[in-house]
């Protein structure tokens, strides 16, 4: 099963200031701040959802095709990303703009002031996706992740156009859009991903109930925090699958993009939908005992370990002839 990943590519530049910014602050002259920030720390993180679904589909032995766009910089990442299985072939490289970036700085309070740079992601609304599927010889799947707005607006109307199924994928974009825009990426999608709380976003914005949406997607798939996923058919009881346990809890930045990845993963090896969301789970659980969304290491047999802890011997059974 050959899968697109359409989707965000960006870098993360954090750093940290030891002092607290309120003490930097002057009341009365917020008019006109003009301030710099002399920082301790420097972490470069690649990131993205497209590329970090991408990356986690590699990591599990998958190639999928991530679709997106970045600039001239991108040679490092590329590079990164191909050493880890995925293929960048269908990555648009912007003549003129730099690669999306967040810039942050964050002081001894937690507070932050950041940055976000779209830079060459704005170019992603001019990648056919009829390219993407000549060149591979046919897409069984495309997910729309977050992305230019417009990117996401054309690749879904050309999925429908084509006959190609797709899964719908708002997540950060969720807010920006209205009702009419997010029934436009939504009807007809084969699979609709959100989070608990953009579920009942989706459903206030569209005007559609819980059992509206059933009727207009094949598979809805609700990520529920430290709850697990439940996934819902038209028709159908729904299916809720826990989440395994933590070894340690570091940074949940990235944690729905890894589940996505072992869930499209198990898709792509024609895994039961149960046995898909337990795949993302798992991944979803290493990200989170982890610091940043793309330094985890995939060891296959302390991977399967945990995986036969959590839902047993039959599943893991599964799994493992795909790992191997």
């Amino acid at each position: 099963m050959r899968i697109a990943v359409t989707g965000s590519i960006a870098t993360d530049h954090l750093m940290t200031f030891p002092g607290r910014f309120a003490d930097q602050l002057v009341g009365d002259q917020l008019h006109t701040v003009s301030l710099s920030f002399l920082v301790d720390t420097l972490n470069v993180r690649r990131g993205g959802v497209g590329a970090n679904i991408s990356f986690g589909m590699g990591q599990l032995g998958v190639r999928p095709v991530l679709v997106g766009a970045a600039g001239a910089d991108f040679g490092e990442y590329r590079a990164w990303l191909e050493r880890h299985g995925v293929d960048t072939e269908s990555v648009r490289i912007s003549e003129v703009l730099h690669t999306a970036r967040f810039v942050c700085t964050t002081d001894a309070d937690h507070n932050q002031i950041g940055s976000f740079y779209t830079g060459a992601m704005s170019e992603a609304r001019l990648i056919e996706l009829k390219a993407v599927a000549d060149r591979v010889g046919g897409l069984d799947l495309v997910h729309i992740g977050a992305d230019d707005p417009e990117a996401m607006m054309r690749h879904t109307e050309e999925c429908r156009t084509r006959a190609i199924p797709f899964a719908a994928d708002y997540s950060q974009q969720l807010a920006r859009m209205d009702g009419e825009e997010i029934r436009g990426l939504t009807e007809g999608a084969a699979y609709l991903f959100t989070n608990e709380y953009e579920a009942a976003l989706v459903e206030s914005k569209t005007g559609w109930s819980a059992e509206d949406i059933l009727a207009k997607v094949g598979t809805r798939v609700t990520t529920l925090g430290a709850r697990g996923v439940r996934i819902e058919r038209a028709g159908q009881e729904p299916v809720t699958v826990p989440c395994p346990p933590e070894e340690g809890k570091v940074d949940p930045t990235g944690v729905g993009d890894a589940f996505r990845a072992g869930f499209l993963s198990g898709l792509a090896w024609e895994l039961g939908l149960e046995r898909a969301a337990q795949l993302g789970c798992m991944l979803a659980t290493l990200v989170i005992e982890t610091l940043g969304t793309q330094e985890y290491e995939l060891r296959r047999s302390h991977f399967l370990e945990r995986f036969t802890k959590a839902y047993g011997h039959d599943a893991a059974a599964e799994i493992r002839a795909c790992l191997s």
